[in-house]
């Protein structure tokens, strides 16, 4: 196994690379900006560096992985194709690529509530819209996938609230370290109960812990 992982340097990503070295897992990471990037990454990753609005550097960089990780999403700015380029045609790039070089297993962060068009995150340039029509792109791509939604995005890792998944379209609200959405992706590609899924996930106080396995085995 061999992972890329799109959206690297933000804060889910990074966590997302650190998992997967602590696993053993050899990364190629995609980055805008390598000397920054170096700064950021374990010194064991490789970097490429591209943007995933740029198809052709995706294409080549992604060349001799087999399983992708994606944690890319457009930054809050002004531009008001922000959300469309990076959240729907970028997300589209990678797919293309990776049924093109044969990945075997495709793991997209999402966002709860991409279902609800009438949702406050909408008004950041329909930001919700293009991550929900860019997990459709996947589900229909043909690829081995798993599409994480957390919930609110929270930095503490020493948050040891235990994790609630549910299926697609079961919560709306609640919250979640970003630690733990970085676990959930790199468990996905461990466990076959995760395939072909859209997981949903929060963590709450009063939730009786469960591993991995039981947690996905749940989600229909």
């Amino acid at each position: 196994m061999k992972a890329f992982v799109a959206g690297a340097t933000g804060e889910t990503g990074q966590r997302i690379v650190r998992t997967l070295v602590q696993r053993g897992v050899p990364v190629k990471a995609l980055v805008r900006d390598a000397v920054k990037a170096r700064t950021i990454l374990p010194i064991e990753v490789e970097l490429a560096q591209g943007d995933v609005t740029d198809r052709e550097a995706v294409r080549l960089a992604i060349a001799d992985c087999t399983v992708l990780l994606s944690a890319t999403g457009a930054r809050p700015s002004l531009d008001p194709t922000g959300p469309y380029k990076v959240d729907y045609e970028g997300t589209k790039n990678l797919v293309d690529a990776a049924k093109e070089s044969g990945i075997e297993h495709f793991v997209m962060v999402s966002s709860l509530c991409t279902s609800q068009f009438f949702h406050p995150l909408n008004l950041f340039w329909l930001i919700l819209v293009w991550k929900k029509r860019a997990e459709e792109y996947l589900q229909q791509s043909g690829l081995v996938y798993t599409i994480v939604r957390p919930g609110g995005l929270k930095n503490e890792d020493t948050d040891e609230r235990p994790l609630v998944m549910a299926s697609a379209d079961s919560l709306s609200e609640g919250n979640v370290p970003r630690l733990k959405v970085a676990e959930t992706c790199v468990e996905a590609l461990f466990q076959p109960g995760a395939r072909n899924k859209i997981v949903e996930i929060v963590a709450e106080e009063s939730a009786e812990p469960k591993s991995f396995q039981e947690l996905f085995a749940q989600v229909a």
